[in-house]
């Protein structure tokens, strides 16, 4: 059950001009389900893209690192859900590498043009042939099919889709922004299992976007958990037409901070949207940690909170048991003057000076916890940096789901 998951009217899922959308059946995992996502993109659109920092990294990841490091244009990613292609060996970059090969022919470029996604089960052989047998009646639906479409197709546990769009005028341009996620388990940085693709009518110079891309993920996609796990397969891109008009190539451009705001906001947008639609969330939890000396000291403890399953267990039975967050913070490998320590549920203040504040009630507690929006603030007071991180409470249906996801 996915916690105030916004999704926004047909209306207002606006195109990107210069990307297609073509959505096939290939019978991946089951019959009679869109599992198969193609974006065409027109000449000249300029892509960049990160992908998971797990040492296993899927066949698709591998080729699509490749082919973007090769420097060569972009013109089609290619999406597949039923099957993860990861753990697969060499066998599994041959068949990633077929499907590329079999497009290319059919689109008629070269397949080091083409990016490559898979999600779903690991370390099973990927169908290959259903997809390459897939593809012709796919492609004929080419510019067909809308972001809407798009985000259903790439779902697989996800309860709903997740999608955000929004027009902004720009020195008297009208730019569009719109872009789509997948996610629901098996989430931690770098980055979560989830796929993100993000389109853009606003032109980014090449290396100012592969600058910009990193420097989104981590106000977005490298600051959600639900479980601690980090997917083979993570990969977000960011696809940029410059059919507006609108040509940002530095940083000195007096538009760039508005486009890169926009496209910061969708990313944070899409990445809430898969915590909210987390594996059997009740309840979406932002922490904020205050006044650390670093970053890195900040999203340790940040981090330590939203990994205990203790902390997670007791938010989905709206128990105060206000310890388990304190003890979360003391093993979070952090130095800390404990004394100096403040952390608040909401605007409860329930830890004071390193010990629970003495004007705390336990039943003003519970009342945060029964909400379904839920801030977890802590103040560590010897420094000034601030962190914040997303994340949810585990349920019962969290494990139902993992215990049955092959079934």
């Amino acid at each position: 059950m996915a916690v105030n998951l916004n999704i926004p009217d047909d209306n207002k899922i606006f195109p990107i001009n210069g990307i297609e959308i073509a959505i096939g059946e290939a019978g991946v995992k089951k019959n009679n389900k869109k599992d198969l996502t193609i974006f065409k993109l027109s000449s000249g659109t300029n892509v960049a893209g990160i992908f998971t920092k797990n040492l296993f990294k899927a066949a698709p990841v591998i080729i699509s690192e490749k082919n973007l490091a090769n420097q060569k244009q972009i013109k089609t990613l290619i999406i597949n859900t039923g099957n993860a292609n990861a753990g697969t060996g060499s066998k599994g970059i041959e068949k990633a590498q077929k499907i590329c090969t079999e497009l290319g022919k059919q689109l008629q470029i070269d397949s080091q043009e083409i990016l490559t996604f898979s999600t779903g089960v690991v370390m099973e052989q990927l169908p290959e042939d259903k997809i390459i047998n897939a593809l012709p009646r796919t492609l004929d639906g080419l510019g067909k099919y809308t972001w809407k479409d798009a985000a259903y197709s790439i779902m697989t546990t996800d309860t709903k889709p997740k999608i955000f769009s929004e027009k902004l005028d720009i020195s008297g341009k009208e730019i569009t922004v719109t872009g789509i996620s997948k996610g629901a388990g098996m989430i931690c940085p770098n980055m979560a299992t989830m796929l993100g693709f993000i389109g853009t009518d606003v032109q980014i110079e090449q290396s100012l976007l592969n600058k910009m891309i990193k420097e989104i993920a981590d106000f977005s996609f490298n600051r959600i958990t639900v479980d601690g796990d980090t997917s083979t397969n993570d990969s977000f891109i960011i696809m940029c037409t410059g059919k507006s008009g609108l040509d940002i190539r530095n940083e000195n451009d007096p538009n760039y901070k508005k486009v890169f705001e926009l496209l910061k906001k969708a990313s944070i947008d899409l990445a809430q949207k898969i915590v909210r639609d987390a594996e059997g969330a009740t309840k979406f939890i932002t922490i904020n940690v205050e006044k650390a000396t670093n970053s890195q000291e900040a999203l340790k403890v940040a981090y330590s909170v939203a990994h205990s399953p203790l902390v997670k267990t007791a938010f989905y039975a709206s128990d105060p048991n206000i310890g388990r967050i304190l003890v979360a913070v003391g093993y979070s490998d952090v130095k800390i003057s404990t004394n100096n320590l403040f952390i608040w549920l909401n605007d409860v203040l329930i830890v004071k000076n390193g010990e629970i504040n003495p004007d705390y009630i336990e039943s003003d507690g519970q009342q945060v916890l029964q909400q379904k929006e839920i801030i977890i603030r802590i103040s560590l007071n010897q420094g000034k940096t601030n962190e914040t991180i997303y994340t949810c409470d585990f349920s019962h249906e969290y494990v139902t789901i993992n215990a049955d996801y092959r079934s």
